[in-house]
């Protein structure tokens, strides 16, 4: 277990928050100014899921970093949890990747600390973060896209977080945008996540490549020969050289995502949408193609102005840092 700390002319004690991110794999927790810079860090394991060893390690992660900084610098605690969060901020619902079921997790995590908690979907907890510090500075209106394995969302709208009636709004990725289409792990078909995420690229690619294996060349030595070892990394390397099987495969997925933007557009209208996550990475690659779509498909394009579509600017610290500012507003 390593700590990593640095130093900030702007940090007071009064403004150090700890940030949390949990994910199915690891704990990523980081102590956070309020200029949302990230003072020192810690990652853990997760190490079951179990809920209450999933609390203790959360503790654990909170009381290393409160020990760098000074146990009395830390106000609060955030947490940014892959699942439904309720409306107080307090229960976990539901989170697939953990065995959370209404779980208490914002009092359980407090009576271990001692200190304030607020807990919070991680990505509105990565929407708030670029929204405060990162590309969404400056437009109150905005959509935020995580496109890795699945697609999350978090909207800003008039400068506050949204989270609808029950808190569980924002879940753009199970937008059904094709009747009957494939089947989602959420028990639906058709859902957005299913054709504009990097679970839809290697699909895409493995269709591909089995349909011309002579064209897909490039990626079938990425995977020794399998095409069901071809990954979502080989293939984004592979479009990096200018591979035009994995170009292709980046053409089809950008243009489902910027469909699925244009249907935001046409109900919420925000000024910017950010597209972060593992996928994201690709850059132009990925928002090219969804960028084209988009205007393709946004209605009554020529008579309305147009969102920009940005790729985020915080990486994976976004949701550490969205969940810490959370909990210190």
């Amino acid at each position: 277990m390593t700590i990593a700390a640095t130093s900030g002319e702007n940090r007071t004690e009064s403004g150090l928050v700890v940030g949390v991110d949990v994910g199915g794999t690891k704990v990523a927790a980081g102590v956070v100014d309020v200029t949302g810079a990230i003072v020192a860090s810690v990652r853990r394991p997760t190490p079951t899921h179990e809920p209450a060893e999933v609390a203790d390690t959360i503790d654990a992660a909170v009381a290393e970093l409160r020990a760098a900084v000074g146990p009395e610098s830390v106000r609060a605690v955030g947490i940014g949890a892959a699942g439904w969060i309720d409306r107080e901020r307090s229960h976990v619902l539901f989170a697939p990747n953990l065995a959370w079921r209404n779980e208490p997790l914002r009092d359980e995590v407090s009576a271990r600390t001692g200190l304030p908690v607020v807990v919070e979907n991680d990505a509105n907890a990565m929407a708030w973060g670029e929204y405060r510090f990162g590309a969404g500075r400056g437009h109150d209106d905005l959509v935020c896209v995580t496109v890795g394995t699945g697609i999350g969302g978090g909207i800003v709208l008039g400068g506050r977080l949204y989270r609808g009636r029950f808190g569980i709004g924002g879940e753009i990725g199970h937008m059904q945008l094709v009747a009957g289409g494939h089947l989602c792990g959420c028990g639906n078909r058709g859902c957005f996540e299913q054709y504009g995420s990097g679970r839809a690229l290697v699909r895409t690619a493995r269709e591909l490549v089995s349909t011309s294996p002579a064209a897909g060349r490039r990626l079938l030595e990425s995977a020794d020969g399998d095409v069901t070892r071809l990954t979502g990394p080989a293939i984004t390397a592979a479009a990096q050289e200018g591979d035009p099987l994995a170009v292709k495969c980046f053409e089809e997925i950008g243009s489902w995502l910027g469909r699925g933007l244009a249907s935001l557009a046409a109900i919420l209208d925000p000024g910017r949408f950010v597209v972060g996550g593992g996928v994201a990475e690709a850059d132009d690659l990925l928002l090219g193609p969804a960028r084209a779509e988009f205007r393709n498909s946004l209605s009554g394009r020529a008579y309305r102005p147009e969102a920009d579509i940005v790729v985020a600017e915080l990486g994976p610290p976004a949701g550490i840092i969205g969940a810490a500012d959370l909990a210190r507003h």
